[in-house]
């Protein structure tokens, strides 16, 4: 029986775990009443938390060790600044691009037109208005934040920007030093693959923490999300759709890269089904950097440096989302909304969702700052979030999905751009 399972490929595995996990959740909380949800929560849930804490114990480890091997396997410095500038260039232009599609959304769903907004919890209402005077840092704060004061300290707290500046630093370090670095530059090619086949080993466990916590969701609000915010999370889901179709397998992988789009979809369906039940781009890191080496054919110069960048700043997900709250907020509180507002919110959201951190619903407490370019007060703010926040892990996990999906498209690309793509390996029919 076990081995039969193994034989089946992880992607399919997860798809399994994914529609099992949403068969028990939606049977317990129709069916089974409180108690079989309860029962989820208390003996299921922790077996996704196991699996999600599992993941985030490799995160900095892993960027580590891949940003500083991948630095080496590069043999220049210099080959550093072309990679980057190519890499922030396509995030920038793809995250314009989602939010551009956000808005177009908005537009023709107007999620926001005859929301009411009776009943929204005061505590949740308090609780944004001080996150939000917390997590809105300035322009001047964020570019320093890149400096990490105590390496050890970043490394502790998850500050994965931070972490990737002191790896990159490392890397060249150790190429500047040539052969009187050799030890130390083993040491980090050794550690990679340690830590990978590590991910390995954990990535066996995806089916079991997917149905955990899709079971749990579902069991906790069922069908809820689609009465309370349906026309929202449709426009969601479907410009996320048309974004990751549209753009990553049509623009990026099929018309600039010449590569077949299906084959892409298949080789990173580890990772989009670990983002979508997580809603965690930095705990889907592990998982990503394996489908782009192994499935992908892309070299671990590039996704050892590609991916834990685009885990922090590619959030096209996250630019979707920010356009289409706007509108629905707009909407929502009668604000009309003229051609340099849209422009303006565009702009912003850009800027916006790069800030934003890789874990569950982050977003929403960085959307004040575009909401606050078309006059929305932060009394109106918090009312309009406060509304969404219950439901809005359903939406996020659409968010997560898109945004590691772009990840694994800008790194292809990058790795085509710089001639690091195993084309053979893209294009093999099997994955692992």
């Amino acid at each position: 029986m076990f081995q039969t399972w193994q034989a089946i490929t992880l992607w399919k595995r997860v798809i399994i775990g994914l529609i099992l996990g949403m068969i028990v959740g939606l049977t317990a909380h129709y069916v089974g009443g409180s108690g079989a949800s309860s029962f989820i929560t208390t003996w299921i849930k922790p077996f996704g938390d196991a699996f999600v804490r599992l993941i985030k114990m490799l995160i900095v480890p892993l960027i580590v060790v891949t940003l500083v091997s991948g630095v080496i396997a590069m043999g220049d410095p210099k080959r550093l600044g072309s990679l980057g500038v190519k890499t922030i260039a396509l995030y920038l232009g793809t995250t314009l691009f989602a939010v551009t599609l956000g808005l177009i959304f908005g537009t023709i769903f107007q999620p926001g037109v005859g929301m009411d907004f009776t009943g929204v919890d005061e505590g949740t209402r308090a609780m944004l208005a001080e996150r939000v005077s917390q997590d809105t840092p300035s322009l001047t704060q964020r570019i320093l934040a890149i400096i990490p004061t105590n390496p050890i300290k970043a490394m502790v707290e998850n500050d994965i920007i931070a972490v990737i500046f002191f790896s990159i630093l490392i890397g060249v370090g150790i190429l500047a030093m040539k052969e009187k670095a050799e030890p130390l530059k083993q040491f980090f090619i050794s550690a990679e693959e340690v830590v990978m086949k590590i991910t390995l080993f954990v990535m066996e466990l995806a089916p079991i923490g997917v149905f955990a916590l899709i079971a749990w969701i579902m069991g906790e609000m069922g069908l809820g999300i689609l009465k309370a915010l349906g026309k929202l999370t449709i426009a969601l889901y479907l410009a996320c759709i048309v974004h990751i179709v549209l753009v990553y397998g049509g623009i990026l992988i099929r018309t600039i890269l010449r590569l077949p789009m299906k084959r892409f979809f298949k080789g990173i369906l580890d990772a989009q089904g670990v983002a979508f039940s997580t809603a965690s781009s930095s705990a889907t890191l592990p998982v990503s950097i394996s489908c782009a080496q192994h499935n992908l054919g892309v070299d671990e110069s590039v996704a050892g440096s590609v991916l834990p960048l685009g885990a922090t700043i590619n959030m096209d997900g996250t630019a979707i989302y920010l356009g289409l709250i706007a509108l629905f907020a707009a909407q929502a509180l009668g604000i009309p909304l003229g051609m340099a507002d849209y422009a303006l919110i565009a702009f912003t959201a850009t800027l916006t969702s790069i800030g934003a951190a890789g874990i569950p619903s982050a977003s929403l407490f960085l959307a004040f700052a575009v909401l606050g370019t078309f006059g929305v007060t932060l009394d109106q703010y918090t009312l309009v979030v406060a509304f969404i926040l219950p439901f809005d892990r359903i939406l996020d996990m659409m968010r997560t999905l898109t945004n590691v999906t772009g990840d694994l498209a800008v790194a292809s690309t990058v790795a085509k751009w710089e001639n690091q793509l195993d084309e053979d390996v893209f294009r093999a029919e099997s994955v692992h």
